[in-house]
């Protein structure tokens, strides 16, 4: 950014939650330049995490989850036209409009999209959802308010279990389909996921585990009237809910000569993105559910994380680093921090539990629905998760970010022994599941063009 740090030009590709609150946090930190945001869908930025609770309950309009803002960013607000491409030796961002933004730096923060179905033709029947933006949650929400007989959930990851949680409370008959072997075994490994289990079949969800969906049918008239299953079986339903998690925003950046790939691009621990040869560019960085950044507490993993903390936490760092000179830059190295609400349980989630190998049930119990998971890997606390017990996962935090010994020691406020009998923690592979990981643990995959590269003379 030439001369003073706090001008030039900025530019923020991705208008929800992270893209905001990096614009607010880049004039709280005293930039004085020109800033323009840029975002595909045509509404200022709202709030996800209510989509598939309060909007899908009928309890708030999808309209209405609109984000508050700390204070205006005096932005350039580029809202409903998509970016399709960056030239980092130009700098330049391209739109699908034909414009292009210079910018000084530049900030992508183009998050996730959910994954359609395979099918294009069978994803597209009258009937068939997916559940990411505002809109798809009101036309959901608008076909639960017609009281279908029974809806087909496929993927019990937080997202599924959710929506199969409203149905539910609404009343609505839903089977659940889910190629694993339990709800959320794959964010929270073979315990927790018993009692997730066990929670939907007692409030009348028809649980099918281990089983894929092969094909969705319809009535000939384009309406979805049910679908068909690896054992055999059908289900019979008017509404089928995708729900086999998120693919992120990536595919603009192909030619972009960043390390951008399925599971989204990797930056440094400073928000800044590396390019597709490993070098940490100076002017680009990334924030939010489309990042993969390293992690020391979690062994220098490449973390992917769909976490709202994460997005405001990390959308801060990036924008304190966009406008900071280098001995001043900080780093991102917040634990993860996770909640979901389902079938009457408050869930939360604290490190990441998918970084195990043990656990250890540190309070409470199965039996009672109230407790504490604690996740261990080599002889460390890595995680914590708590059902109905979240006061505790302060305790726990701190167990974390201290590398304490696992089993952890005596010391949560209501807890009466020391946690010593530790069971594996049972995370399977995610290529087994139908839903995908909330936190995927990677390692860059080599970019093909490298073996063609030749160096110059």
């Amino acid at each position: 950014m030439p001369g003073d740090l706090s001008d030039g030009r900025i530019v923020i590709v991705g208008a929800s939650l992270a893209g905001l609150r990096a614009a607010e946090t880049l004039r709280e930190q005293g930039f004085t330049g020109s800033l323009t945001m840029v975002g595909d869908e045509p509404r200022a930025p709202y709030d996800r995490p209510p989509l598939s609770k309060q909007v899908l309950l009928g309890k708030a309009p999808a309209d209405t989850t609109a984000l508050p803002m700390r204070r205006d960013p005096d932005a350039d607000w580029r809202l409903g036209v998509a970016a399709t491409g960056v030239d980092p030796l130009e700098k330049r961002v391209m739109l699908a409009d034909g414009e292009s933004l210079p910018y000084d730096r530049l900030l992508i923060a183009t998050g996730t999209r959910a994954r359609p179905w395979p099918n294009r033709d069978e994803g597209s029947l009258d009937g068939v959802f997916t559940l990411r933006t505002s809109d798809e949650a009101g036309r959901l929400a608008e076909r639960l308010d017609a009281g279908p007989e029974r809806v087909l959930v496929i993927g019990a990851g937080f997202t599924g279990s959710e929506i199969a949680s409203a149905c539910r409370e609404r009343g609505i008959e839903v089977t659940v389909a889910e190629r694993g072997p339990a709800p959320l075994v794959g964010a929270l490994g073979g315990t927790l996921a018993k009692l997730a289990a066990a929670m939907q079949r007692n409030h009348g969800v028809d649980l099918r585990t281990g089983v894929t969906v092969t094909a969705l049918r319809g009535d000939g008239n384009g309406r979805f009237t049910g679908a068909d299953l690896s054992d055999g079986s059908r289900v019979d339903a008017d509404v089928c809910v995708v729900a086999l998690g998120a693919v992120r925003n990536v595919e603009w950046l192909a030619e972009s000569g960043l390390a951008a790939g399925p599971r989204g691009i990797a930056c440094d621990a400073g928000c800044r993105a590396f390019n597709m040869y490993g070098i940490v560019t100076d002017d680009v960085f990334v924030a939010g559910d489309v990042s993969r950044f390293p992690h020391p507490l979690f062994g220098y993993q490449m973390l992917s994380l769909e976490h709202w903390g994460n997005a405001v936490e990390q959308a801060e760092v990036a924008a304190h680093n966009m406008v900071s000179p280098g001995p001043l830059r900080r780093p991102h190295l917040a634990v993860p921090t996770f909640w979901s609400t389902q079938f009457g349980l408050n869930i939360k989630s604290v490190g990441v539990p998918t970084y195990s190998d043990h656990v250890v049930i540190a309070q409470g119990s199965l039996e009672a629905r109230r407790l504490a998971v604690v996740y261990g890997y080599q002889g460390r606390v890595t995680a914590a998760v708590t059902v109905d017990m979240a006061k505790s996962l302060d305790y726990y935090k701190h167990l974390i970010e201290t590398a304490a010994p696992f089993p952890p020691p005596p010391g949560a406020a209501d807890r009466a022994i020391a946690a010593d009998v530790t069971i594996p923690s049972d995370v399977p592979d995610p290529s087994g599941l139908s839903h995908g990981p909330t936190v995927a643990l990677t390692g860059y995959l080599p970019d093909r063009r490298l073996t063609v590269v030749q160096p110059t003379r």
